[in-house]
Formats: C-alpha cells, sequence, structure tokens
C-alpha cells in the first residue's frame, strides 16, 4: 500500500474524471456521427442540385454546430485533469500517452477547426465542391481526433511498444507503430465511432419523427430517415462486429473484466452466454450462493465467442485470482504470487536509485535484473489483498448487458424506419414514431453504458498491471478536488440544459428558418 495513502483524493479525483468525461461522452458522440451524415446529405445535394437536399443538410449542420461548440469546452477541461488530479500518473506515461494527444491537437483537431469555418460560413463563397471537401474533411477530423485519443486509451488497457527507464521512473515509447496499430487501441477506435455513428443516426430519425408526428417539413423528415436509417444500419452491424474484436482483445489482455461483465464467478468449460440476468447480492468468494437471481442462458456460447471453441475454459473471477491454465496452455500464478513479484519490482527500483546514489555497481546491477524480471506485475506491488484487483461485478454486469441489448434494439429500430418509409405508410404509424423519438436518450444511455464497462471494468488499474489508479493521483488536498467537482458539476450541467434548450428552440423553428 501507498504510504500516506487518503482514500478519499482518490475516490474524489476518480468521481470528477468520470464526471468530466461522461458529460464530455454526451456531445462527442453526436458530432462524430452527425458529421458524417451531414456530408453525406450534401455530397447527395451536389449530385442533384435539389435545393432541399441543402436545406436538409444546413439544419442539421446547425445543430451540429450548437453541439460541437459545446462539446469543445468540455474536452479540454478533461485534458486539463491530467495535470491536475493525475500528475503521478502523467509522469509514469507521459511520454507515451502525450504522443498521441499532442498528434490530435496539431493535426486532427486543427483540420477539423479550420475547414468548420468554411463548413458554416462558406455557403455562396466557395464553389460546391471546395464546400463539400470542407465539410467532408471536418467528418474525416473528428474521427481523427477520436484515433489519437483512444489509441491513447487502448495502451491503457494494454500498454505496449515501451519500456520502462529507472532513471527516470518513466516509460518511455521505443515503437510508435506498434502504440500506434495496437489491436486493443485499434478495435476501441472502431468500435467507438461506430457506436457513436450509430448514436448520430438515432438522433436524426428521432428529430424527424417528431416532424412527422406534427405533419410538418414532410419531405424533409422523410429524406433524413432515409440516409440516417442507411447510414445507421450498417454503422450498427459494423459495430456488433467491432465489438466482437474488442471482446476477443479483453479475452485475452483482460480478463477480469471479461468475467465481470459476464458475472462469471467460477469458471468452467463450455459456459453459456448470460443474455439476461439479475446479479445475486454475495462476496466474490462466497461459494455456497448462487451466482444468479434469474437468468436466461445461451449454452456455451461464450466459450465459442471467447475462443471459436464451444467447449472452451473460461476463467471465472476466483480463477483468475487462485491462478489458472488459459486456453493457450499459458500458466497465470495467482494473485498473491503477482503481489510479491510486484512489491520486488517496486522494492528493486528503490534499491536502484538508492545504489546508483552511493555509486554501488554491484547493488545497482542487481537491481536491475530483479526490476526486470518482476517489472510485468510491477502495479500489483501496491495491492495487500488479492480480491482489491475486482471491479465492481454488478456495474460491469449491468452496463454491458444494457448497452448490447440497446445495441440489438437500435438494428431493428433502423430497419423498421426503411422499411415504414418504402412502403409509404410511416406517417400512420405514430406508434413508431413516438418510439424513435424516446429512442433518443436510449442511444446515449447506451453509448455512456459502452463506456463504464471500459472504465470500470478495467478497475482498478489505470493502466494494466503497472500503475494502480491508487498511485496515479496527485499529491493535492483532496478539499480541492471535492470543490472542483461540484462546480464542474454546475458548469456542466448548466451547459446540457443551455444546449438542449438551444437544439430544441432550433428544431422547433425548423428547416426552413435561415433562408437559402
Amino acid at each position: 500500500m501507498i504510504e500516506n495513502f487518503d482514500p478519499s483524493l482518490v475516490d474524489w479525483s476518480r468521481a470528477q474524471f468520470a464526471l468530466t468525461a461522461m458529460y464530455h461522452w454526451i456531445f462527442v458522440p453526436l458530432t462524430l456521427g452527425m458529421a458524417f451524415i451531414i456530408a453525406i446529405m450534401e455530397t447527395i445535394y451536389v449530385k442533384t442540385n435539389d435545393p432541399v437536399w441543402k436545406k436538409t443538410t444546413k439544419f442539421w449542420m446547425t445543430l451540429f454546430g450548437i453541439n460541437f461548440a459545446i462539446g469543445v469546452a468540455t474536452g479540454i477541461i478533461l485534458e486539463f485533469e491530467f495535470g491536475t488530479n493525475w500528475s503521478n500518473y502523467s509522469w509514469f506515461v507521459g511520454d507515451i500517452f502525450g504522443a498521441p494527444l499532442a498528434i490530435e491537437g496539431i493535426m486532427a483537431f486543427f483540420m477539423e477547426s479550420t475547414f468548420i469555418a468554411v463548413m458554416f460560413f462558406g455557403w455562396n463563397k466557395v464553389s460546391k465542391k471546395f464546400h463539400l471537401i470542407s465539410t467532408w474533411l471536418v467528418a474525416i477530423g473528428s474521427s481523427l481526433s477520436a484515433l489519437w485519443i483512444l489509441v491513447a486509451n487502448g495502451w491503457m488497457q494494454n500498454p505496449v511498444g515501451m519500456s520502462f527507464n529507472p532513471d527516470t521512473a518513466r516509460n518511455e515509447m521505443n515503437n510508435f507503430w506498434e502504440v500506434l496499430f495496437s489491436p486493443s487501441g485499434i478495435n476501441k477506435f472502431l468500435h467507438t465511432i461506430s457506436s457513436s455513428y450509430l448514436l448520430g443516426a438515432v438522433f436524426v430519425i428521432g428529430v424527424s419523427s417528431w416532424y412527422l408526428l406534427k405533419k410538418r417539413e414532410i419531405s424533409f423528415a422523410k429524406r433524413s430517415i432515409v440516409v440516417a436509417a442507411v447510414f445507421g444500419l450498417f454503422t450498427s452491424l459494423f459495430t456488433v462486429l467491432t465489438g466482437d474484436k474488442s471482446t476477443k482483445d479483453i479475452v485475452r489482455d483482460q480478463p477480469m473484466k471479461l468475467a465481470a461483465v459476464e458475472g462469471l464467478y467460477n469458471g468452467s468449460n463450455g459456459v453459456g452466454l448470460v443474455a439476461v440476468g439479475v446479479l445475486a447480492p454475495k462476496d466474490v468468494d462466497d461459494e455456497n450462493k448462487d451466482d444468479f437471481i434469474f437468468k436466461v442462458e445461451i449454452p456455451k456460447l461464450l466459450s465459442y465467442l471467447a475462443y471459436q471453441d464451444g467447449d472452451a475454459f473460461v476463467p471465472g473471477v476466483n480463477d483468475i485470482i487462485n491462478g489458472y491454465t488459459d486456453y493457450d496452455g499459458v500458466v497465470h500464478p495467482p494473485v498473491t504470487e503477482k503481489m510479491e513479484m510486484g512489491k520486488k519490482a517496486i522494492a528493486a527500483l528503490k534499491n536502484y536509485k538508492l545504489a546508483k546514489s552511493e555509486s554501488n555497481t554491484e547493488l545497482e546491477e542487481k537491481s536491475l535484473r530483479d526490476l526486470e524480471t518482476n517489472f510485468k506485475y510491477f502495479g500489483y506491488g501496491y495491492f495487500d489483498d488479492p480480491y482489491e484487483i475486482v471491479p465492481s461485478i454488478p456495474m460491469s454486469f449491468y452496463s454491458f448487458h444494457i448497452m448490447v441489448g440497446l445495441g440489438m434494439y437500435f438494428i431493428l429500430l433502423f430497419a423498421l424506419s426503411l422499411l415504414f418509409v418504402y412502403k409509404e405508410n410511416i406517417l400512420t404509424n405514430k406508434w413508431f414514431l413516438r418510439l424513435a423519438i424516446w429512442s433518443i436518450p436510449l442511444a446515449y444511455v447506451a453509448s455512456e453504458c459502452g463506456w463504464i464497462v471500459s472504465e470500470m471494468g478495467r478497475q482498478p488499474w489505470v493502466i494494466q498491471d503497472l500503475m494502480p489508479t491508487m498511485a496515479g493521483v496527485s499529491n493535492i488536498d483532496s478539499i480541492s478536488v471535492v470543490v472542483t467537482f461540484f462546480l464542474f458539476f454546475v458548469v456542466f450541467t448548466g451547459l446540457l440544459i443551455a444546449e438542449v434548450k438551444i437544439m430544441l428552440k432550433q428544431i422547433k423553428v425548423g428547416p426552413n428558418h435561415g433562408g437559402k
């Protein structure tokens, strides 16, 4: 355990970062999703020269602009928090984590912010084709911004392409391409942006359905629904594919997260997938209680999805704690053994610094050997109880299943949208129009649940196996974090309320406002 450890500082620092991240993620997916929908609509306008498509593009562009402006504010604060609240983490990984964020600011955000001016103010000032190119560059730039941020986040989930420098106590990048093309980072990027595209499509369909319910802007609304539904259907299917890829990364790199999201306390061969379930309140190591009060399980499916073998062994929480042999025959030691190795690594680093200061070459070399041998489990040395590495199983399980269930629902929503427009009876299906409107908040619920699974499921790690969350915080007074937590809560809530009010006002005005 860390000396002079303040649990309240860690809890409030985590709460503040979670607050900022979750508010920020209210705005980001809509920006990512709507950008491409707008670009597609403007492409149709340039191809057809139909003024209705221009009106349609400009309307959705206005809503995009409102959301984009407020999203930038929360994103800047989020990045500042790495320095203010998580300085130990920033020091430990700054050479690696800082590079993708710097590239995001220099390249992606610069491109996005440059061409957004042309996109909004270039109508009738530049050629149609140049304006269209600018719109597409804004869409591409927004996704490039997400790429670099998610590459950094993926590295935290599976640190690769680096080496530890004992002289500075920092991880240093030694292979940029390994970091960039890490399967964890790439799959996380693809899954996150495809789910954001899905959210943007749901938003467009929901708002358009409101117009149809009010019998306003019929042609505009139907065209918007067709574009959003086609875009949403393709991206939702891609989301399923990338979600499967991400799950395979978790199987390999974060087995504890997989056990948590499946509510799997004790592993076995031929494990089924729980489609719907209610967890029983129990301690992790209590084998006398059932894991579930109620569940609907598909036999052997989890084993198959994890290893393409319906009879494969999938480890549960207790297997990971006590040690197990995985499907590939790799032996994973018990957590108590990892804790011992972690403590040896921490002690070796201290001894190395001491030997360096005393010019003790023999101790210096021995300490380096011990550090290298045990560094893989460096972060485990901060724990005293093996069960401290278990994340919140209820939070992980329910968030994951809500996300997956809503994802399946959205595929049906997009398919029904296209069917009703094709049959020209969407106006008479008022139940569907109301359902589409209420699907907008459901899309946000699914999106936020995805991040809860990703970040809560890997606790207590800020960097998998190398740095626990409690070791990453800044050495500051917890009171200052509490004060800024509530300050940010008030500010972010005010921004959200302002956005919703401005959005609703603009929607009520409609696409005919603002001229040609």
